[in-house]
């Protein structure tokens, strides 16, 4: 018998308990700590935490940019292996290049193995396509900075949701064209921008044409390029949060960028399926690192870093520019709600 501060007497008898506090049986492969007086029992918050996430589930918002024909669609549907882009969900044969930049996206509930993930997908079609690409990055960067005011907005809100909906860009690939030369005049001005508000990726596209010498020079001299322009792409130095943190992305940052072919076509190699390009000289085999380095973008994106690209956005990126607005704003209350208004 226990008493509660009110004095009230409750009966704390085993048939009295919740389901919920009824201790449960002993899951295979769960290790028992019967008779082990020195046992807490603290390393099972990470199976809570576990069970709240896949309850939950995620969200992830990729953005790809790049011109026209890069095969942007392509790679995100490779990555995901999935027709998650614009383009294989509503095809339109007679789309022409739009005379200015348009923000589409679309969103897919995807699950594996209990594991369920909200994509977007955002495409930026006109980007770079036209004879005068001046300011051509201004959309994107507004767009962008919509998402973190949207979210701001709704953070400040005094009767704010439970988990607020998340819209802010967590990374953008950013696809350069296979020259084999340097980074165009564009390129650098894109990402020295934008590299400021989100985590950039660069790839280059469809480097099964350029041969092996070819592209390692111009892997090289891109890296290059990015030091001499202050151009800080992921995963960003500054942040790394540990020793061992440095040394894998010491290893991932020495790839940058990636050299990257996509093919959502499957074909019959040594018994094994496979997705891959053929050609009249053989199959380019999509996730053959000895081929192209498509298996180490997916790794980075997807199965190692998926989760620190979030908290970078959120810790850094939008962190960034909520104390902009809240340092360039009024705070006003307006029936019972919070909002920024500019001076």
């Amino acid at each position: 018998m226990s008493v509660c501060p009110s004095g009230s007497e409750v009966n704390l008898s085993h048939s009295n308990m919740s389901e919920s506090a009824k201790p449960h049986p002993q899951g295979k492969g769960e290790k028992t700590h019967v008779g082990d007086s020195s046992y807490v029992g603290i390393d099972a918050i990470l199976e809570q935490m576990r069970r709240k996430a896949m309850k939950q589930g995620f969200e992830f918002n990729i953005m790809v940019v790049g011109q026209s024909g890069l095969g942007k669609s392509t790679l995100v549907n490779t990555l995901f292996k999935s027709k998650v882009s614009r383009k294989s969900v509503q095809p339109n044969p007679e789309e022409r290049i739009p005379k200015t930049i348009e923000i589409k996206s679309i969103s897919h509930d995807i699950e594996e193995k209990g594991v369920r993930m909200k994509l977007t997908v955002i495409d930026t079609p006109g980007f770079g396509d036209q004879i005068n690409n001046e300011n051509c990055w201004q959309p994107i960067m507004k767009f962008i900075n919509d998402q973190y005011e949207v979210y701001l907005q709704e953070e400040i809100n005094i009767n704010r949701k439970k988990r607020i909906p998340d819209s802010r860009v967590h990374c953008c690939i950013y696809f350069i064209p296979p020259t084999g030369h340097c980074l165009r005049p564009l390129d650098v001005e894109f990402m020295r921008r934008l590299s400021k508000v989100v985590n950039i990726v660069p790839v280059i596209a469809k480097a099964d044409t350029l041969t092996l010498e070819e592209r390692d020079y111009f892997k090289q001299t891109i890296r290059e390029e990015l030091r001499a322009n202050g151009i800080d792409v992921y995963p960003q130095k500054e942040f790394d949060e540990d020793a061992d943190d440095r040394m894998i992305n010491d290893k991932i940052r020495e790839m940058i960028p990636f050299a990257v072919v996509g093919s959502d076509q499957e074909y019959q190699v040594n018994g094994k399926r496979i997705l891959g390009r053929k050609t009249k000289w053989g199959t380019i085999e999509v996730e053959n690192i000895a081929h192209c380095e498509f298996a180490y973008l997916r790794d980075l994106l997807i199965r190692t870093h998926m989760q620190n690209i979030k908290d970078i956005t959120g810790s850094i990126h939008y962190e960034t520019y909520r104390v902009r607005r809240l340092n360039e704003s009024n705070i006003h209350f307006t029936n019972g709600v919070e909002r920024l208004i500019d001076d």
